[in-house]
């Protein structure tokens, strides 16, 4: 199966000014640095076990974590596919995208609660904006100056804020929602609000 992807030129982010921009080439063929993933679901789907499962939210949850590798949403909450919705962003914040999300979920998909998690050692919880575009800048990045990647540096007030903002959107206020966070070296989650 072939596929073609392409930027629109409409939705290209806007680099901070006199930053040097590089033009994206479909032309560039990024096949074999996604083999090993396309093989392993190439196995996966020749046993293919989720045939049939309904998009529904079985246990009327839906789940904002970090992208953080070392959290495994569902089986640190004893869930299965289809349980639970997970929305996933860096430092697990409630954003503009993740409240349209679960205006959709709650409304489309059966989700009638929400949990927000953050996690310990998280590299959103550990400096500021500016170290983090300096981060970014020092591997070799852009200047991401025009982004927003809001670092948390009271991570458990920032959770109990998002959990507000959730709580007091209009299109929400039927939704449950807590706010916990996960204790990478335990696996243990406490509840903050």
């Amino acid at each position: 199966m072939r596929s073609v992807c392409t930027r629109p030129e409409s939705s290209a982010p806007r680099p901070a000014s006199g930053t040097k921009t590089v033009a994206y080439d479909a032309s560039v063929s990024s096949a074999p640095k996604f083999a090993d993933v396309l093989a392993a679901n190439e196995t996966y789907a020749e046993g293919f076990p989720l045939r049939g499962l309904q998009a529904h939210a079985a246990k009327g949850l839906a789940v904002l974590t970090c992208i953080d590798s070392r959290i495994e949403p569902l089986a640190m909450l004893g869930l299965r596919p289809g349980d639970a919705k997970i929305l996933r962003n860096a430092g697990a914040r409630v954003t503009d995208d993740v409240l349209r999300t679960l205006v959709l979920a709650s409304y489309l998909l059966g989700v009638s609660r929400a949990m927000v998690i953050a996690h310990t050692d998280c590299r959103m919880a550990t400096g500021s904006e500016d170290d983090v575009h300096a981060a970014v800048s020092e591997a070799g990045g852009p200047d991401t100056r025009s982004l927003a990647f809001l670092v948390a540096s009271d991570q458990e007030a920032t959770v109990r804020a998002d959990v507000q903002r959730v709580r007091s959107w209009p299109y929400l206020t039927h939704l449950h929602v807590a706010g916990f966070l996960y204790d990478i070296d335990t696996g243990r989650l406490s509840q903050l609000c």
